[in-house]
C-alpha cells in the first residue's frame, strides 16, 4: 500500500516553474529519498506535502484517501511530521518545552501538566532509541541530539509519516550511524521516511527507493538495490559526474600564512589553546574536528571577526593580530564563512549586490563621489552569474529567494573572483548537490594551481581527504595532530577527531617564529 501518492503537482513562483506535473509514490512503511540538484524541486514538492505551500494543480493521497492539505496544521493532523534542515528550536527551553509547544497539555483550570508530558517524551525516547532528557536545556545539547528533538516533537503528534530535509547535513560522521539505527528503527515500527539529500553514498545504504528530480520535473523513480552512485548521479545532473578530483601536484612556495600560540577564551571557556602552524603557497590545509572544537574560533580570529587574547598572526610577513575583517579583506584574504545565511550573503540585496559586497565602496562600484556605479555592478555581476553557473542566472533577483546551492556559487563567485593569495574556507560543500560539490571543489583546485594558500575547514572527511595537502585534526581547541595527504587514515583522523591523543601524528608541524620565517 502507498502511504503518500502525489500526482501531477504542478507550482510555479511568478516565472520559475518548481514543480511541473510530478508524480511520487510513497510505499508504506519505506525509507524513501528524494535527490536531485539545488534548485531542482524536491524541497518544494516535500512543502506542498507539509502545507507550506498550496499546489496550483495535482492531488495528494495519502493511504488511499485523498487529502486537501491547506497548511502545516492539516498535514500534522493527517500524521505528517517534517524536520526542517535548519532547526526550529528555542535555546533556553527544555527539551519538553520545545516539544510541546503549540500543544500544551493544560486542565480545564488552565494548569499546564508538565510532568505529564515529560513522561510521554520520556517513553518515546527509550521506545524509538532516541536516549534524550526531557529536561535538559536544548542550548546545552550537540546538533545531532537537538535533530533527535525534532524527530520526537514529530512522534509526540502522532506522525506517521517524516518528512526529513538534508537530515545528515550537520552531523558527525559517528552520528550518521547512529542517526541511520534511528531511521531503521522507525521503519520497523511502522513508520514511513521520506528523506531529501544530496549523499548518493547514504542513499545506497538507507533507503529502500529513490526519486530523481532535475529541473521541476521527476526523471526517475526506482528502487535503491537497482541503483549506484554513478547512475543517481548522472540522472540528477543529465551528464557524467566525475567523483574522483584531478589533483594535479603542486610544489608549494612561500610561507603565506602563519600563526603561533592562538589563545582565545569565551566566556570563561578556553576555546583555541595555542594553535600554531604554518600555510604556503599552492598548498590546501585541512582543518578536521568534530564543530565546537575550536574550529569557529580559529576562522572568526583569521578574518578579523575575534580578537585574539594571546598569539600572533603573520601573514606574508606582517603582523595582522586583531585586524578588523575590512583590513583583513584588503590583504587579499577572501573568507567563505560555514553559515551563508548568518554570515555569507545578505538575503533581501540582489545577487550583483552581494557579489560586490565588502569591497562595494571601491572603484569601479563606487564612483569618487561617494555613489554606486550600478552599470559597472551589473556588468560585473552578469560575467560572474554566467561563470559560475548560477541558477537562476539574473542579477537581480534576492539572493534569499536561491537554493542553497546557488547561494553557495554567489558566495564563491565572490570571494574567488577578488584574485585572493589566500582564502579561508569553511564547510564549503554543506547541503548542496553534487553537480555543486564538483564545481566548487574545481574551482578550490584551480586556485591552488594559481598559487593561492587555502585553508579548508570542513566537518566531510571525505571533502578534507580528496582536498588536503596536510591535515591538521583539532580537538577541545587544541592541534592533536598533522597528517599529510599521503598518510590520511579515516579510522585514525576519526579516532583524533574524539580525542583519542595517542594515535596522533609523530610529525609536529615545524614552526619558526618571526615574521615572514619559512620552513
Amino acid at each position: 500500500m502507498l502511504a503518500v501518492r502525489l500526482k501531477q503537482i504542478t507550482k510555479r513562483f511568478a516565472q520559475t516553474l518548481a514543480n511541473d506535473a510530478v508524480d511520487i509514490n510513497v510505499r508504506q512503511e519505506t525509507i524513501h529519498a528524494i535527490i536531485g540538484e539545488n534548485g531542482a524541486g524536491k524541497s518544494t514538492i516535500m512543502e506542498i506535502l507539509y502545507g507550506f505551500y498550496q499546489a496550483d494543480a495535482g492531488e495528494i493521497e495519502l493511504f488511499g484517501e485523498k487529502k486537501k492539505i491547506i497548511n502545516p496544521q492539516d498535514a500534522i493532523r493527517n500524521g505528517i511530521g517534517m524536520v526542517h534542515q535548519h532547526f526550529m528550536l528555542i535555546p533556553p527551553m527544555t527539551v519538553t518545552e520545545n516539544i510541546i509547544l503549540g500543544l500544551e497539555p493544560v486542565s480545564r483550570s488552565g494548569v499546564l501538566h508538565l510532568a505529564q508530558a515529560e513522561e510521554k517524551i520520556r517513553k518515546l525516547s527509550d521506545e524509538y532509541g532516541l536516549q534524550i532528557d526531557p529536561r535538559i536545556e536544548v542550548e546545552n545539547l550537540s546538533v545531532g541530539l537537538q535533530q533527535r528533538v525534532e524527530i520526537l516533537k514529530a512522534l509526540y503528534r502522532d506522525a506517521r509519516i517524516l518528512i526529513l530535509d538534508e537530515p545528515t547535513a550537520v552531523l558527525t560522521p559517528p552520528e550518521v550511524g547512529e542517526f541511520f539505527q534511528i531511521l531503521r528503527r522507525l521503519k520497523a515500527q511502522g513508520k514511513t521516511i521520506i528523506i531529501i539529500t544530496h549523499k548518493l553514498e547514504e542513499v545506497l545504504e538507507i533507503s529502500d527507493d529513490v526519486t530523481v528530480m532535475r529541473n521541476g520535473r521527476k526523471v526517475g523513480e526506482l528502487p535503491t538495490s537497482e541503483a549506484t552512485a554513478n547512475i543517481l548521479a548522472n540522472m540528477m545532473v543529465g551528464r557524467e559526474v566525475l567523483f574522483e578530483l584531478d589533483k594535479q601536484p603542486v610544489v608549494p612556495g612561500e610561507t603565506v600564512l602563519r600563526v603561533e600560540n592562538l589563545c582565545v577564551t569565551v566566556g570563561n571557556k578556553p576555546r583555541l589553546k595555542n594553535v600554531s602552524f604554518d600555510l604556503k603557497e599552492g598548498e590546501i590545509l585541512g582543518i578536521a574536528g568534530v564543530e565546537g572544537n575550536g574550529q569557529t574560533e580559529l576562522v572568526e580570529v583569521l578574518t578579523g571577526l575575534r580578537r585574539l587574547d594571546t598569539g600572533t598572526v603573520w601573514y606574508q610577513g606582517e603582523d595582522i593580530s586583531n585586524l578588523s575583517a575590512r583590513k583583513i579583506r584588503e590583504h587579499q584574504i577572501a573568507h567563505i564563512p560555514a553559515d551563508r545565511k548568518a554570515h555569507g550573503f545578505l538575503s533581501s540585496y540582489s545577487n550583483a549586490e552581494n557579489q560586490i559586497l565588502g569591497f562595494h565602496y571601491r572603484a569601479p562600484f563606487c564612483r569618487k563621489n561617494g555613489f554606486l556605479n550600478f552599470a559597472s555592478i551589473r556588468s560585473y555581476a552578469e560575467e560572474l552569474v554566467k561563470k559560475f553557473d548560477i541558477r537562476p542566472p539574473l542579477t537581480d533577483i534576492a539572493t534569499g529567494t536561491l537554493s542553497g546551492g546557488n547561494q553557495q556559487k554567489v558566495i564563491v563567485s565572490r570571494e574567488f573572483s577578488q584574485h585572493p593569495r589566500l582564502l579561508i574556507i569553511a564547510q564549503p560543500t554543506r547541503g548542496i548537490d553534487i553537480g555543486a560539490i564538483e564545481f566548487i571543489h574545481q574551482q578550490i583546485l584551480d586556485l591552488r594551481s594559481e598559487k593561492v594558500a587555502v585553508l579548508l575547514v570542513s566537518a566531510e572527511l571525505e571533502e578534507i581527504r580528496s582536498l588536503s595537502d596536510r591535515t591538521l585534526v583539532m580537538f577541545e581547541g587544541e592541534v592533536v595532530g598533522e597528517i599529510t595527504a599521503e598518510a590520511f587514515d579515516m579510522e585514525t583522523v576519526g579516532m583524533l577527531m574524539t580525542g583519542h591523543i595517542e594515535t596522533r601524528s609523530t610529525r609536529e608541524p615545524d614552526l619558526k617564529s618571526g615574521p615572514g620565517a619559512d620552513s
